[in-house]
């Protein structure tokens, strides 16, 4: 079974769906913009993507720069928290299968947990 936090107004993230789908892969679709993940939630990605905080964040958007989250004081935490509030500043499409997840940019890392 696969996951993934989708965002159908994105390209990348139909892409992905594509691929998974295309390869016959059982997938649950995470609509993350109208259900948020939380902060538990988006801790366990993390933990999965073994990436930083950070990582997650889309500091291309808007949002990102009006709510000045380049500072360094900003922990992980708060981090965090301004993702759960934030949705939209989560990068996407995430995939996720067992213990294993990629950031599916470009999509064909989705091949990565097809394996």
């Amino acid at each position: 079974m696969f996951s993934i936090y989708h965002n159908p107004r994105c390209s990348k993230s139909r892409a992905a769906l594509n691929l998974l789908q295309e390869a016959g892969a059982d997938v649950h679709i995470i609509p993350y913009l109208q259900r948020p993940p939380d902060v538990q939630q988006l801790q366990a990605l993390q933990q999965l993507l073994g990436c930083a905080v950070r990582d997650l964040l889309r500091d291309g958007e808007p949002l990102y720069r009006e709510l000045r989250l380049d500072r360094a004081e900003l922990d992980d935490t708060q981090l965090l928290q301004t993702l759960a509030e934030h949705p939209q500043l989560l990068q996407r499409p995430i995939v996720v299968r067992g213990e294993r997840a990629v950031i599916a940019r470009p999509p064909e890392r989705v091949h990565e947990l097809l394996t």
